[in-house]
């Protein structure tokens, strides 16, 4: 069973060591990805997969996403980066993915942060919202994964002061990437089209179109 909750000091070395190879002014390829849709959840795509700090919505329910996709230039040590929305009724959840380009034990790298529904898409991606999940995907070993873990009927929750620098880095990767990809106009821009588009919940529709400019300087 994984420790996401403590992991041990070497995990949290590899956690950091990922995380600091995550390109700050990155240098994109002009190849790049915008999709949408709606998924039922029990159909739900693989990259929206939830980490175990989200709860999602009864089986008869649907998520309403948005996936934005940009390759970096070959010096990077990742390939690709992967942003991705999802909207249930619910939950909203950011995950955003890093795929290593030469991959020998590190082979991705995923970034979790969720709200409620409660708000809406717009109120969220303009908020800091700190990351939950932290997670590395290794060739031929389990995964390393960190995440936020709250208390239950069987004992308070864990001490994670420790973490917190890991959480830190990793939120502050978000919100760059947020700004980086123009998550905050492309998400509602294109959830609004999935929201007025006549098909049902199990169709999946995808619209491809250019980003705005993708080297613009992150947030201040």
């Amino acid at each position: 069973m994984l420790n996401v909750c403590t992991p041990s000091a070497e995990e949290q070395q590899e956690i950091a060591s990922a995380v600091s190879r995550v390109p700050k002014q990155p240098l994109f390829a002009p190849d790049f990805e915008v999709d949408r849709g709606r998924s039922s959840l029990q159909e739900s795509p693989a990259f929206l997969q939830a980490g175990e700090s989200a709860q999602l919505a009864s089986d008869s329910g649907t998520a309403d996403w948005v996936r934005l996709r940009r390759e970096f230039s070959v010096q990077a040590t990742f390939s690709t980066v992967q942003y991705s929305f999802s909207k249930d009724p619910r939950n909203m959840i950011e995950t955003l993915v890093f795929r290593v380009r030469d991959p020998k034990d590190l082979l991705q790298m995923s970034i979790e942060d969720s709200a409620s529904s409660v708000t809406t898409p717009a109120a969220m991606l303009g908020t800091d919202t700190p990351a939950s999940r932290i997670q590395l995907e290794r060739f031929g070993k389990s995964s390393v994964v960190l995440a936020r873990c709250q208390g239950s009927d069987a004992g308070p929750a864990p001490d994670q002061n420790a973490y917190e620098p890991l959480f830190k880095s990793a939120s502050e990767i978000m919100g760059q990437y947020r700004v980086i990809l123009n998550a905050k106009r492309t998400v509602p821009e294109e959830l609004a089209r999935v929201a007025g588009a006549k098909s049902t919940p199990s169709v999946k529709s995808t619209s491809h179109k250019t980003l705005p400019d993708a080297h613009a300087p992150g947030p201040k």
